[in-house]
């Protein structure tokens, strides 16, 4: 893919300049997988320093105020290390990854996504690629986290082979997936999650009170056009052109690429046959956990989407057997699979690009547990909504101010369930006390909680978006991601907050037994 040349500085905007500056100042820091070492050594310094501290802040759960945990002390320091290979092998996105890759390799290795690409790409103008893919983004938060490891990475190809960079493909898929991880035009196991911490935060106020898991529904799916909108405009025509005006050539794997080219008729057998699979898998799965009494049920309470339920607790295993079956099907229609032994060099071949990402994550699940240990997240969270507490802000001022606080504590704390379990019992009581909702306060603190996933190193699944991205851009560091997701965070952050102003003042419903004012009127 040839790349046009460098842009005169003089021409480029304030904005561009600015995002360059914090590519360069980005990608001057460590390796990340020696950075994340580097934070630790912060963590454990900083701990060992405010443990000394008595804090006058309460923590929610416990009753306590909160005390940080010196990690350098013996008992917690030698507790920390020999937890080390259990906190790396339970990393949540590790099992993740590696498992949906075992899959994914065999239908690539087969040529079934490249026939898939093609066949897609037929049909679909260059034009709306861009919105296809966040569309698609979108809809994969039904499948839990399998959009960082299905969607990212088949986004750079994509973009790749209609001509257009491959890096602009992974923006505005990771744009999709994490950045409007609380849009969706469907109920997703998030909602329940939430929902739950909010009522334990509304009954501190109201012991009676009971919060619907989907209080936030038609807000989200309304929101779900807004984003694809906002990432199209702003993939089309801020991110891509600065990547094509300033990234390194494009190298690594490219001779694989798909290309344009029609699918012979063996090749469209083989994608039919492989595509019949999947239907047949997914009308299997439906079958079976349509009863009530099935298997795929949540024991107690029969939901299907219920976190615990065993259909969302396989999603992963599900998209293992959803994509190798498939392409074991189409490799051996059109012969590039002619026994096991295709099957296993396909799944290795892949595995044996993923040893950087193993670095990255044992260094990120280390640095992640250190920090959870020592209780400075806590602590960041909650001295941050007593002030906001103490502001005597207006209300839609408030709303806001919950919004951006919550992208910042995102920035330390990347889980959702971690840190609304922490602020839900701070913010709703106290907004419900002003007479907002605690339905009002979630979706707040849900458009925060988004917008701030795609630029913190500290999210989970932000190595492995490096990984793909190096895969394309050998010199790919944390600055070039973080540049690249800057636009889509601020603008999501800003738009999607005045958005639920503007809903608000309409008085459109948020959702399915919601309501925007407490007592409900």
């Amino acid at each position: 893919m040839s790349q046009p040349a460098t842009a005169p500085p003089a021409s480029r905007s304030v904005a561009m300049r600015l995002l360059d500056g914090v590519e360069k100042l980005g990608n001057k820091l460590p390796d990340p997988a020696m950075l994340f070492l580097v934070l630790l050594g912060v963590v454990l310094v900083l701990s060992a320093w405010l443990s000394t501290i008595s804090f006058e802040v309460v923590n929610p759960r416990t009753d306590m105020p909160v005390q940080i945990t010196n990690l350098l002390a013996g008992s917690a320091l030698t507790e920390f290390i020999a937890n080390m290979v259990t906190v790396f092998t339970s990393f949540p996105p590790l099992g993740v990854v590696l498992v949906s890759m075992m899959g994914l390799a065999v239908a690539e290795h087969s040529g079934f996504i490249n026939a898939g690409l093609r066949a897609m790409m037929s049909v679909t103008s260059k034009k709306l690629l861009t919105p296809m893919l966040i569309f698609v983004a979108i809809l994969s938060h039904l499948a839990v986290d399998a959009g960082y490891v299905l969607v990212i990475p088949l986004g750079a190809v994509i973009f790749y082979a209609a001509g257009r960079h491959p890096l602009a493909g992974i923006a505005a898929a990771f744009a999709g997936v994490s950045g409007a991880y609380s849009a969706s035009f469907l109920p997703t196991s998030l909602d329940p999650l939430l929902a739950g911490f909010t009522q334990a935060g509304a009954q501190i106020i109201s012991p009676d009170h009971l919060v619907n898991p989907l209080n936030n529904a038609f807000f989200m799916a309304a929101s779900s056009p807004l984003i694809i909108g906002l990432g199209w405009f702003i993939t089309d025509r801020i991110v891509e052109p600065r990547l094509m005006r300033t990234a390194a050539t494009i190298d690594g794997d490219m001779k694989e690429a798909p290309t344009l080219e029609r699918l012979s008729p063996r090749e469209k057998k083989g994608l039919v046959f492989g595509l019949v699979t999947i239907v047949a898998g997914l009308a299997l799965i439906a079958f079976t956990a349509w009863p009530a009494d099935s298997a795929w049920r949540h024991a107690e309470s029969g939901d299907l989407t219920h976190n615990q339920a065993p259909l969302m607790r396989s999603i992963v295993p599900l998209i293992l057997f959803l994509t190798l079956i498939p392409g074991v099907v189409y490799g051996m229609v059109v012969g590039t699979i002619k026994s096991h032994r295709d099957v296993v060099a396909g799944i290795s071949k892949t595995m044996n690009t993923m040893g950087y990402y193993l670095v990255l994550a044992f260094c990120c699940a280390i640095f992640i547990a250190g920090f959870a240990q020592s209780n400075l997240g806590i602590l960041v969270a909650l001295e941050g909504a007593e002030a906001l507490k103490a502001s005597g802000l207006p209300l839609g001022a408030m709303l806001v101010g919950i919004t951006f606080l919550t992208a910042a504590v995102n920035l330390l704390i990347g889980s959702a369930s971690a840190k609304w379990g922490l602020l839900a019992p701070i913010f709703v009581p106290m907004l419900m006390q002003l007479g907002v909702s605690p339905d009002l306060t979630q979706a707040a603190y849900r458009i925060g909680d988004s917008s701030s996933n795609i630029i913190t190193p500290l999210m989970p699944y932000f190595p492995l978006v490096v990984v793909f991205c190096q895969r394309y851009v050998k010199g790919t560091g944390i600055g070039t991601v973080i540049a690249m997701m800057l636009p889509y965070a601020l603008t999501f952050l800003v738009v999607w907050s005045a958005f639920l102003l503007l809903y608000w003042s309409l008085g459109i419903p948020l959702g399915i037994g919601a309501s925007f004012t407490y007592p409900a009127s």
